[in-house]
């Protein structure tokens, strides 16, 4: 019988056995999913990106999931070299290194930890010469944990806003500008800092589009946007601000580095959402798996998402549109979970398990679909799980126990249906960041 943990076959796709597909497509999907997140692993990709070594000094800095494996990978990389620098991580996200130290914050939320590293990170780089290099590593979750206050606002202003943004259906990037706007270090202010040392920036996009001014919120590129676009996202989405905050915002002064500035600056792109669908593709192919990749930047909200995977996984079985089975539809991208007033207190779940839920929803049961969606990073969210899986009997197997979908959706509780069922994905962080994986698999009916 097929394990979750052998290699599925042309032959489990059209097996009348519905036990051998069931367990097939769960490894498939698991497969996939895996090959995606380890086309990003730091230690894989980011020594042919590193630059020659410079005259002078090499101080390290970083911040992001990945940051604490990216420094390690350098260490390894130059074993002869004098680095020094400080790297900053999230919350069990650290790993051994020698010379470049690693201090762990808070993230979504930003923390005193990220602030003191935010402030110790931007002493680093100051006074540096011509003749030196500065390495940034930069993953996603960095905005977050470089939480240095720009002048006039505190740490606790920073964490009202961010956690208004987190709940009102802001897009990343969106978020990310408000952010940069609020900061000592980000949009730019870490390059501005380095000058004249050379500047290398070694950067795995967790972001729609992998636009480097979003990524991380931007702390060593030019920044385009503005303080009046930031204050106009803050309306938009009804959230108002601590009084220092607002004051800050429409005073606008101190714009961040603006494009055609920070020309001592270099930006590599060494991981991308794009990267690892391609890992994912290949990787279903191998298994006799049609894929078909919808996109990198898929956004908006989840539960919808989730019901328009499966009108198109709907189509491919019943028609062979836009492509025959077995096929698996690959996307990526960040949408976003918004809490309004009428949810009352919040259940658990991430988007990708609300998007789930969403997608078994709409399928009703279809005997010939299933579904994986989860964070590159092994955290939907701010829970334990990655994500989870969406198998044909998902829907009767939670009513069984009790448990009412539609409800369970209504109040942003998908993570306890999916826990329930022990359809969790759970992988601990990964430490990498290319944001969320979505494969829907579909099968010969």
């Amino acid at each position: 019988m097929q394990g979750d943990d052998a290699q599925p076959t042309a032959m489990d796709w059209c097996s009348p056995d519905a036990t051998r597909r069931d367990r097939a497509a769960r490894a498939g999907l698991r497969a996939i999913f895996a090959a995606a997140v380890a086309s990003a692993d730091p230690r894989r990709i980011l020594p042919t990106h590193l630059p020659p070594l410079p005259r002078g000094r090499v101080v390290v800095v970083g911040a992001g999931k990945s940051a604490a494996l990216m420094a390690a990978t350098v260490e390894a990389a130059w074993p002869e070299a004098p680095l020094s620098g400080l790297v900053v991580t999230r919350y069990g996200h650290a790993v051994p290194t020698r010379r470049i130290e690693v201090v762990e914050a808070s993230h979504p939320v930003p923390d005193a930890a990220g602030e003191q590293a935010a402030r110790r990170i931007l002493a680093a780089v100051r006074g540096l010469s011509a003749d030196d290099l500065v390495l940034a590593l930069i993953s996603g979750g960095g905005s977050a944990l470089l939480s240095l206050p720009a002048p006039g606002i505190t740490l606790a202003d920073k964490q009202a806003v961010n956690r208004a943004l987190l709940h009102s259906g802001a897009t990343i990037g969106e978020m990310n500008t408000v952010r940069k706007h609020l900061s000592a270090i980000k949009g730019g202010r870490l390059a501005a800092a380095c000058a004249p040392a050379r500047l290398v920036t070694l950067a795995i996009s967790d972001v729609p589009g992998d636009d480097p001014a979003v990524i991380a919120s931007g702390p060593t590129v030019p920044d385009p946007s503005t303080f009046a676009e930031a204050s106009a996202i803050l309306a938009r989405h009804g959230i108002t601000p601590p009084p220092a905050v607002a004051q800050r915002l429409a005073a606008a002064r101190d714009e961040t580095p603006k494009p055609g500035s920070l020309r001592h600056a270099e930006f590599r792109l060494i991981a991308t959402p794009a990267m690892a669908l391609q890992a994912a593709a290949k990787r279903a192919r191998a298994m006799a798996i049609t894929p078909l990749i919808l996109g990198d930047a898929l956004e908006g909200e989840s539960r919808v998402l989730g019901t328009v995977l499966a009108g198109i996984a709907r189509s491919v079985r019943r028609h062979g549109q836009p492509l025959a089975p077995p096929a698996v539809l690959l996307s990526g991208g960040e949408t976003t979970v918004t809490i309004g007033p009428e949810t009352g207190a919040p259940g658990r779940g991430g988007r990708n398990t609300e998007c789930l839920l969403g997608l078994a929803l709409a399928l009703d049961g279809d005997s010939a679909i299933w579904a994986i969606a989860g964070d590159s990073d092994g955290i939907d969210g701010t829970e334990e799980a990655a994500g989870a899986l969406v198998t044909p009997t998902t829907l009767a197997r939670a009513r069984a126990l009790g448990l009412d979908p539609r409800a369970l959706l209504a109040r942003h509780d998908s993570y306890r249906l999916f826990a329930a069922l022990e359809d969790l994905v759970i992988t601990g962080p990964t430490l990498t960041n290319v944001n969320d994986i979505r494969a829907v698999l579909i099968v010969a009916a």
